[in-house]
């Protein structure tokens, strides 16, 4: 058995620190969201989206994915679709989204059987809201912290995931995620 020969005391905080820079400068990446860009979508519509998965306090995971479909460039909506597990979660409509970020709040309208995808969808593990309001008058990547009643309590969306939001009205398809 080889017993590791003892470092000196004053080497010990040196060597502690320079591990934790090393670490910290190519360590995994915090978190990042994807930006995802789709051509025509069959109907002459593309598709931008930010695609993350989250966990709300109960520590169920959701889909969380929030969209620019446009038909033409001058009309734009912005859509959030939360995706729970089927079999686990069935979501009634229509239910507004709480959304809080400190002393503010929005209640964003639920649309989910405006889209005849989700409203044929007989798992009812998706529902989807307008979150145009949102965008509107969001202006930094802040925390958010998302309540849908009767189904989860608080979902905490990371600043990194709203940034990729408040990036979504202005992605062109030159940009790089």
């Amino acid at each position: 058995m080889i017993v590791p020969a003892r470092l000196p005391r004053w080497l010990l905080k040196p060597l502690a620190l320079a591990l934790a820079l090393v670490l910290l400068l190519v360590g995994p990446d915090p978190g990042s969201a994807q930006i995802q860009a789709h051509g025509d979508l069959g109907n002459g519509a593309a598709m931008v989206r930010s695609l993350e998965s989250l966990r709300d306090l109960d520590h169920q995971s959701w889909q969380v994915v929030a969209y620019r479909q446009e038909a033409d460039a001058t009309k734009a909506s912005m859509r959030l679709r939360l995706v729970g597990y089927p079999g686990k979660v069935r979501l009634q409509h229509p239910t507004s989204l709480q959304v809080r970020s400190g002393r503010r709040q929005w209640q964003l309208a639920d649309v989910t059987l405006s889209e005849p995808q989700l409203a044929g969808d007989g798992r009812a593990a998706a529902a989807e809201f307008d979150l145009t309001p949102l965008m509107v008058d969001l202006d930094q990547a802040r925390p958010l912290r998302l309540t849908l009643p009767g189904v989860f309590l608080e979902l905490p969306v990371p600043p990194y995931v709203v940034a990729e939001w408040l990036r979504l009205p202005d992605w062109g398809p030159g940009d790089k995620p």
